[in-house]
């Protein structure tokens, strides 16, 4: 990799890693849970690495320090602590390591006492080093091999490298995990502990030859980086991909149940929403999570306020109606929770069409203002007992029934006051 290349690579790699440690950040001000802390971490001393290593920092640093090939130090030691991050994230999710917290605690304390000494010793041995002459960043490693105290630096951070690239891969391969997203993900922060090994693999005979006096191997010792580089970019996927996945589905969820908040908040008091931006919500903001959330508990509250205007006579006609007529394609009855979601979206276009119909007589009677509901005890919706942990999916099955064919024969049937048929 040449130095304009490697210019490029690093610094695109350090914009996309300084990218997700804002994101990352804003995420642990939320919620500073050890693992977001760490992860955060991780990317932000990702590009103070990258941002070094690439040859344009790197001979900046050198030249503000009037030491040409100091950058190697905090760029090998941001490394190693890149690594270190990963090593005890990988610990942290094991959940068989977590079924022993002693063992947790006793294993992430002797790795990270293994870390530091082996940072201190670097220092140490860098900066006694004998460092005169020009700087190459590509081919330090194999530029100074001959100094004893640099190859000591230098075996000391593949030693480290190997062993904790390692055993963050085991962790990782064996780790199984509940949720398949985060199951994915630990198996990308996997792949790229073995792209860092290579790192490893092709930088020890490279440092060997040198240190021997043959120069042979640099070439294959500047690939190393080309694997570092690529370990790097998967390990950001492996970090961040679940949650860009979550944040993603999210705000299809938000956009999905615009439709029910339309006909249950919108269409029966503004006062029910969060804000006057709330119609409007899905397409703005970061914090998906927290919009979910928020829209979830505005329907819930439109539906509590259109209950008084519901009626059984729409859920009855659902579900006669599927009892006589209604089969999917496949010939088998509609699941349990999609009657009872198109059962509920009936209920609420009814009701809404009652409350509709309500405002137009009073206004029509220059009446507007409070309306009466109908003196009928108001009928339950299908559904209200619903965990909470359980009521995102269930409102987004009834978004979904909303123009169901079922819905609309329901409703039909009931205004019209016939057998339910449908359309």
């Amino acid at each position: 990799m040449s130095e304009h290349a490697s210019n490029i690579a690093y610094l695109t790699i350090c914009l996309i890693t300084c990218v997700i440690a804002c994101w990352k950040g804003l995420a642990a001000l939320r919620d500073p849970t050890p693992t977001l802390v760490l992860i955060t971490t991780t990317f932000v001393c990702c590009v103070a690495v990258y941002l070094t290593a690439a040859p344009v920092g790197y001979r900046a640093l050198g030249e503000a320090v009037g030491q040409p090939s100091f950058a190697t130090l905090p760029v090998y030691i941001g490394i190693l602590t890149c690594f270190a991050h990963l090593h005890l994230l990988a610990l942290l999710w094991n959940p068989r390591l977590r079924q022993t917290p002693g063992k947790v605690r006793r294993t992430i304390t002797a790795w990270s006492t293994a870390y530091v000494a082996a940072a201190v010793v670097m220092a140490v041995a860098f900066c006694s080093a004998d460092l005169s002459g020009p700087a190459d960043p590509l081919k330090f490693n194999t530029n100074f091999a001959h100094d004893p105290l640099i190859l000591l630096f230098l075996t000391i951070f593949l030693t480290m490298l190997t062993c904790g690239t390692l055993s963050a891969w085991r962790h990782c391969h064996k780790m199984t995990l509940d949720d398949p997203t985060l199951q994915h993900a630990v198996r990308a922060i996997g792949v790229a502990n073995l792209f860092y090994f290579a790192y490893a693999v092709c930088n020890a005979p490279a440092i060997l030859c040198a240190a021997l006096g043959s120069h042979a191997l640099d070439t294959v010792g500047v690939l190393g980086s080309s694997f570092g580089a690529t370990g790097a970019l998967i390990a950001s996927y492996g970090l961040s991909g679940a949650a860009v996945s979550a944040w993603l589905k999210e705000w299809r969820d938000i956009r999905a149940l615009q439709p029910l908040w339309e006909l249950v908040v919108a269409g029966v008091d503004h006062e029910l929403a969060f804000s006057e931006h709330s119609a409007r919500s899905h397409r703005l903001g970061w914090n998906a999570g927290f919009n979910l959330h928020r829209r979830v508990i505005e329907i819930l509250d439109g539906i509590r306020a259109l209950r008084r205007w519901g009626s059984q006579a729409p859920v009855e006609a659902v579900h006669a109606l599927h009892a006589r007529d209604f089969q999917s394609n496949d010939g088998k009855c509609l699941p349990p929770h999609e009657i009872e979601a198109i059962a509920t979206a009936a209920a609420l276009c009814f009701a809404s069409e009652r409350l509709q119909a309500a405002r137009q007589a009073a206004s029509s009677a220059g009446r507007p203002g409070r309306l009466t509901p109908p003196e009928q005890e108001a009928a339950p919706i299908p559904g209200e007992n619903t965990p909470a942990a359980d009521e995102r999916a269930r409102l987004l099955r009834v978004a979904q029934a909303l123009h169901h064919p079922l819905v609309t024969a329901a409703l039909h049937a009931c205004t019209q006051g016939t057998e339910p048929a449908m359309p």
